[in-house]
């Protein structure tokens, strides 16, 4: 596909784990790439960042980003770090000549994802999101039967997504819970339905939106309490397509739910049906069938879903998150590979990004809003 390249990680937590093992990976996985180098690793400390170095792989560390950003043998800059740092440490990887992949969102200001976009047709590199839900192969085969017409015209999409990692009113005040970070809830993991719309139907047209706080405070370590600027909840009416009608409902205080994220498409013969907390099954309903056989019939992901073939050769045993961040590096690959490839990149990411800004917008004017 392309000679080896040289990688840089820029933050190691949750994600930047995950870009780390998708770097490790991916060779090993699809076989039809060169390994890559894992070159350079920042943290926020020096000693972090060896430490992080040493059990991931990297040949070099810093407790200094933009030394990374400068080394002249890292080719990929992986952004991983909180989202108010994106920006800056995105552009300044395309002003230095690499290619960029950053985790989603892209920036907290509309302004700031702009910028990051204008840097990116500057620049001539490639720059991508880190959207893997649009990954899967099960995914993939809505797609196809999407373009297929299995059911029929789409008339209305409705989507939920809903974790409760912000549910328990006590949980102490962190950086999710400051305006710094964005508006909560809507582009902390609501930018991750948007996704899925973008790729099966493109970009939202029309947005009504409203957002809430379940909690208007939260305890502080110093034993106070302070108030919550960001929102927990956010439901949305959208448009998309030629006038097909939506639903989005988000909750990061929803007890219960863990990482789900609910399709449902509806059209004139069937409706698809997919839970991301259960990604290894998809479910079908076709109107063509006779009335006594009519239901929905469950599809496990099987090698017959590509590219679950690369990873296991037998039906029904079933891939994980850390398996479609694997895919997406792939994918990465072949784009700076010149190929075609499955991505959102920094153009298509900002269409995401004035959606969520529209719908803000909208909560503010209680009004609809055209994106």
């Amino acid at each position: 596909m392309t000679a080896s390249i040289g990688v840089g990680l820029i933050g190691t937590g949750y994600m930047g784990k995950c870009h780390a093992l998708a770097w490790n990976g991916v060779k090993a996985v699809f076989g039809d790439c060169a390994r890559p180098r894992l070159v350079h690793l920042a943290e926020m400390t020096q000693d972090l960042a060896e430490r992080r170095a040493a059990e991931f792989g990297f040949e070099k560390a810093t407790g200094d980003w933009r030394e990374l950003v400068a080394d002249p043998d890292v080719d990929v800059v992986s952004v991983t770090t909180p989202n108010a740092f994106h920006a800056d440490m995105a552009i300044a990887a395309l002003e230095a000549g690499k290619h960029v992949w950053c985790e989603k969102p892209m920036a907290v200001a509309l302004a700031d994802s702009e910028r990051m976009a204008a840097a990116a047709r500057a620049s001539g590199q490639v720059a991508v999101l880190g959207y893997n839900y649009i990954q899967s192969p099960l995914m993939r085969q809505i797609e196809a039967l999407l373009r297929e017409g299995a059911i029929g015209s789409v008339n209305h999409v409705r989507l939920e997504m809903d974790e409760d990692f912000m549910a328990d009113p006590e949980a102490l005040f962190y950086w999710k819970s400051e305006a710094s970070s964005g508006y909560g809830a809507l582009d902390d993991f609501g930018v991750h339905p948007l996704s899925l719309l973008q790729t099966l139907f493109g970009p939202v047209t029309k947005v009504f939106a409203n957002l809430s706080k379940p909690y208007p405070d939260r305890p502080t370590v110093e034993g106070t309490r302070r108030p919550v600027e960001t929102f927990d909840i956010a439901s949305v009416l959208f448009e998309i397509g030629e006038g097909i009608s939506g639903v989005m409902a988000l909750n990061r205080s929803a007890w219960g739910r863990k990482g789900r994220i609910a399709l449902q498409i509806f059209g004139s013969a069937g409706t698809i049906v997919f839970d991301q907390e259960r990604f290894n099954e998809l479910q079908v309903y076709s109107a063509a069938d006779r009335q006594s056989l009519q239901g929905f019939r469950t599809i496990l992901a099987g090698p017959q879903h590509p590219p679950y073939d690369r990873f296991i050769p037998a039906p029904g045993h079933g891939l994980g998150f850390n398996d479609l961040k694997i895919i997406e590096c792939h994918e990465l690959l072949r784009r700076i590979a010149g190929e075609d490839a499955r991505v959102i990149d920094f153009e298509k990411g900002l269409e995401i990004e004035r959606a969520v800004h529209a719908m803000a917008q909208s909560h503010r004017e209680q009004r609809w809003i055209s994106v």
